[in-house]
């Protein structure tokens, strides 16, 4: 998904030392060419859903243009023993919650909502253990953020077909180049606190990055290490989507990859562009009905891909999948968000339209296209099940985060 600073998985360093640096000519994928005996899953089944009725939000007056969750309208939400949270669930949640506590009593909270020190009671009787469900309902009091109105998508971890040298069609996998700037504009204005930009120096300017266009032309040629090559550019371009992956070589061997860096370009859905151009229905809006048209359409889709002029840069990384916290991230647990509207290391609860969106997540992570109230991005882990449910992910709500008990009084959100 992402830009996102999100999943980073157990690596095979010795591997990444072995692939080449060859840059590959500017017209890579222009033609059909002859792929080696390694699997890809170029599309795969989408899960069917089970349709599910969703708690209706609570009647409030949003904040519009808000920036945090503190000015964007808070609303008292139902007790957390009213909602229907899963045995289950909240096992899992309470799992993911306990990993986050080390972070959360230390991080500054840029939603406005908590402090480190509201957390510690509930973070020390997370560790003591017990029954999950009554740990929630004993420690936390829901809040519904502006209109509480809740989308969430789905991501997992993807395997690619790769290869350690370069062949015609293949696309380069590319570490961070060693021209990428990272400005934090903080620094130079109190006015623009907490915003960032990355680009690059020319002369005595600071420019914006290479996008996918230039970059796929050989604009890094000598700026940025390649980790390998992916078989298929379109199963690499959702891999930079999703932000992590395994790339399966010919022998066997699995080169693991997490999020880098990002080239600071803007983030394009390509499905919303590819449904207002009729390219797809609606029901051809999934991640696995676009990858089948963009390898039925190959010169037209890498014209659609470069419309995203984002672009992901991977490094190889060793130990578990890791999420924005710097921590592991849980399977059916583990909710990106955007930090802003949600603490991250806090639970969310999830009332959606299909029932395996529904359920208590704990925010771990974030993503580039991950941005607004309310706006959250289901991990589902690795494998094909993962793949099918993720990819087929597109669930609407309603959103109620769960907040240290004492905390909305303190901010003065009248309890119903």
């Amino acid at each position: 998904m992402l830009g996102r600073g999100g999943i980073a998985l157990a690596a095979a360093l010795a591997l990444s030392a072995c692939v080449g640096g060859v840059v590959p000519p500017s017209s890579w994928g222009s033609a059909p060419v002859a792929r080696p005996s390694v699997p890809t899953r170029p599309g795969g089944p989408v899960r069917q859903p089970t349709q599910a009725t969703p708690i209706a939000p609570i009647p409030s007056a949003p904040v519009a243009g808000a920036l945090t969750a503190a000015t964007a309208g808070l609303v008292s939400g139902p007790p957390v023993s009213s909602l229907p949270i899963t045995g289950d669930g909240a096992e899992r949640a309470l799992g993911a919650f306990r990993i986050s506590c080390p972070s959360l009593v230390r991080r500054t909270d840029p939603t406005g909502l908590t402090r480190g020190a509201d957390w510690k009671p509930a973070c020390d009787a997370a560790a003591r253990g017990g029954d999950a469900r009554a740990f929630f309902a004993r420690w936390f009091e829901t809040v519904q953020v502006g209109d509480g109105k809740a989308f969430a998508t789905g991501y997992y971890i993807p395997e690619i077909a790769g290869s350690r040298s370069y062949r015609a069609g293949y696309a380069p996998i590319y570490a961070r180049p060693s021209d990428l700037v990272d400005v934090d504009l903080g620094q130079f204005s109190a006015d623009l606190k907490g915003k960032k930009i990355r680009g690059r120096v020319e002369g005595t300017n600071f420019v914006p990055y290479y996008d996918r266009t230039m970059i796929e032309e050989g604009a890094l040629t000598g700026k940025a290490r390649i980790l390998g090559y992916a078989v298929d550019p379109v199963e690499l371009f959702f891999l930079q989507v999703q932000g992590s992956g395994l790339v399966r070589m010919p022998d066997g061997d699995v080169l693991r990859i997490g999020y880098d860096s990002q080239n600071g370009r803007d983030y394009t859905g390509i499905g919303k562009l590819m449904l207002d151009r009729g390219l797809i229905g609606r029901g051809e809006a999934s991640m696995q009905g676009i990858v089948a048209w963009l390898h039925a359409n190959p010169e037209q889709g890498r014209a659609i891909m470069r419309e995203n002029k984002s672009f992901v840069f991977f490094r190889v990384l060793d130990g578990p999948p890791l999420g924005a916290m710097g921590l592991p991230v849980s399977d059916q647990a583990t909710v990106a968000a955007d930090t802003r509207f949600v603490p991250l290391g806090a639970p969310v609860f999830l009332s959606m339209d299909r029932t395996d969106a529904t359920g208590l997540w704990v925010a771990q992570d974030t993503g580039g296209a991950i941005k607004g109230t309310n706006r959250f991005d289901t991990f589902w882990g690795a494998g094909e099940e993962a793949r099918a449910i993720a990819g087929g992910m597109s669930a609407r709500g309603t959103a109620f985060l769960l907040l240290p008990t004492g905390t909305l009084a303190r901010l003065g959100v009248a309890r119903p």
